[in-house]
Formats: structure tokens, C-alpha cells, sequence
């Protein structure tokens, strides 16, 4: 007889609407990485943008997969247009990399490493937090505002700036005048898009110094923990069928 099938996660990033097929090769590449420190789950990946993509990562999914949104921001795609997407009552969705606590730690780590590094001292230096935003919610700055400053409180910089693509403050403006000194941390789940556009015209504008580090989700460490998110969310919830 068959053994039981393993237990299905989805990770579901938004994608490039330009660009479908190559956003997909990466989300392919971070399944990829996930199964190595998963063997005993299947994980599958989807963009919003390619069409069809989450369709199909759903009919091969068992009954109940869960969901791991690969965004920064807990609002109007987790709560509204994944559900509406996913067609399965009993799908379940994470809360998604940016809101995680475990992310600060990491980015806590990385900046830690940068400034010895460097030979700064976290109280001679400005760091820049550089977020999407959003003209239309206040769910983007939030989540960015809250990670900055949760990380402020492990580290305290000597400043603490937040600059956004698509709303005040905007990151040129908050790198104006940042100084050598100065640490640019992209509050980011992927390399495309704005992390290769508009983060370098924004330094340019601003004559920005300083250090400009990758985005925060493309840090290795970010691997293990998307696994330990994902088992984690199992076992409460394998707990709570016992209970």
C-alpha cells in the first residue's frame, strides 16, 4: 500500500507582470531551496502574475495545502485577493515573510555583520529602510515602519530613516544627506522591479554614500526560515486537532 501523502505547501510571491516567466524561474529556484531543508513536503510555487501559475500549483496540492505569501506586507492580497484566488476553503494562509519576527533577528544579524564589516558603529550610522509603500493603503508603511523599528530597538542607529517607491517620504528624498556613514536596507522579497530600478535612481538622485545592501528576502538565511514558518504552522495547528 501507498504511504501517506506528504503534507503541501504553496509559496505564492507576486511576480512581474512584464516579465512572468522569469519571476517564475526564481520563485522555481526558492521551491528548490526549501525542499533540500524540507524532503518530507512537497512545495510547490506560484506568481500571481503568470497566469494560470497558482491554478495549477492548487489542482496539484493535496485538500488542505498551506499557503506562504513570499510578500513583505500583511493586508489587501493576503486578506482579499489570495483567498478569492485560491477556490479552497481549506487552504490555509500564512502570515507572510515581512511581519515574521524571525526576520528581524536575521536582518538584525546581517547588519550586525555589515557594520564590523565596515568598522562602524551602529551609533555613528544612519540606516535607510527603503519599502514599497502605497498611495492607496497604509498596510505597506505599517509593515516597513514596524520591521524598521523593531530592528532599531535591537541595534539603535544613531538614525533610523524610512524611504518608499510610491509614497512620502520618498527615498530619495530620505537619503538625502544620509552621509558616508549610512546603510540602505531594502525591505524586499525579490531583485526585480523596484530593487533594480527605482532603489538605484533614487540613489543617484540623492548622491547617496553609503552602503546598499541586497533585499532582506533574498538573504540565504531567509530559506530556513520560510521552512521553520511553514512547519511551525503545521504543528500548532496538528496540536490544536489533538487538543
Amino acid at each position: 500500500m501507498p504511504g501517506p501523502q506528504p503534507q503541501t505547501a504553496i509559496i505564492v510571491s507576486h511576480g512581474q507582470p512584464s516579465e512572468p516567466e522569469v519571476a517564475e524561474a526564481e520563485l522555481a529556484e526558492v521551491c528548490a531551496a526549501l525542499r533540500l531543508h524540507m524532503p518530507d513536503w512537497s512545495v510547490l510555487g506560484a506568481t500571481l502574475a503568470a497566469p494560470d501559475a497558482l491554478k495549477n500549483a492548487m489542482d496539484q496540492a493535496g485538500s488542505a495545502p498551506l499557503i506562504y505569501p513570499l510578500f513583505m506586507t500583511d493586508g489587501w492580497f493576503t486578506k482579499t485577493a489570495l483567498p478569492k484566488r485560491l477556490h479552497n476553503p481549506n487552504a490555509r494562509i500564512l502570515a507572510p515573510l515581512g511581519v515574521d519576527p524571525a526576520l528581524v533577528l536575521l536582518a538584525t544579524k546581517l547588519l550586525t555583520t555589515e557594520l564590523s564589516r565596515a568598522g562602524w558603529s551602529a551609533d555613528e550610522t544612519t540606516l535607510i529602510v527603503a519599502g514599497h509603500g502605497s498611495g492607496r493603503s497604509p498596510n505597506s508603511a505599517r509593515d516597513t515602519d514596524s520591521f524598521a523599528n523593531a530592528v532599531q530597538d535591537r541595534l539603535a542607529f544613531k538614525e533610523l530613516r524610512l524611504g518608499f517607491v510610491e509614497e512620502t517620504p520618498f527615498l530619495a528624498d530620505a537619503m538625502q544627506e544620509a552621509g558616508p556613514k549610512s546603510i540602505c536596507l531594502p525591505f524586499f522579497a525579490a531583485r526585480r522591479g523596484h530593487v533594480l530600478d527605482d532603489i538605484p535612481e533614487a540613489m543617484k538622485k540623492a548622491d547617496f554614500q553609503g552602503l546598499r545592501l541586497d533585499p532582506i528576502g533574498l538573504h540565504l538565511d531567509v530559506i530556513p526560515l520560510i521552512a521553520e514558518a511553514i512547519r511551525s504552522a503545521q504543528h500548532r495547528a496538528t496540536q490544536s486537532n489533538v487538543a
